[in-house]
């Protein structure tokens, strides 16, 4: 099972680099000036470098998840996914772009993890 942890977890951070990817694309295209709008933003989008990187980080990971999804039931791979996705984006955004989260939030997102895990991993063997 650790294998398929591990593949999990790289499916997430695929997950998650691909969105922070994204993020920085359509960030830099609203600070041209002019910044682009509808059908031309749209095209400069679907054929920036980082968002075409950032589909290719996404397939990849999305051939990973098929093999995990063959392996370990979808409820399991999927709340294990979520549970490290919401700590490592809150963790990320907080170090890549200074987003700040209140301690009760931090809480939250560690009660949710854990009760994900905890579903999904403690529940009746079939």
């Amino acid at each position: 099972m650790l294998r398929e942890v591990l593949m999990i977890l790289f499916v997430t951070c695929s997950t998650l680099g691909s969105q922070l990817l994204i993020k920085h694309a359509v960030t830099a295209l609203g600070a041209r000036n002019p910044a682009p709008r509808g059908v031309e933003w749209l095209v400069a989008a679907l054929t920036s470098p980082t968002v075409m990187l950032a589909i290719a980080v996404q397939a990849v990971g999305f051939v990973v998840w098929v093999v995990v999804v063959s392996r370990v039931k979808l409820g399991v791979a999927f709340a294990i996914s979520g549970a490290f996705f919401y700590l490592l984006m809150a963790a990320v955004t907080w170090l890549l772009y200074g987003e700040r989260l209140t301690l009760w939030q931090w809480a939250g997102i560690a009660l949710i993890s854990t009760g994900v895990l905890m579903v999904s991993m403690l529940g009746q063997p079939t």
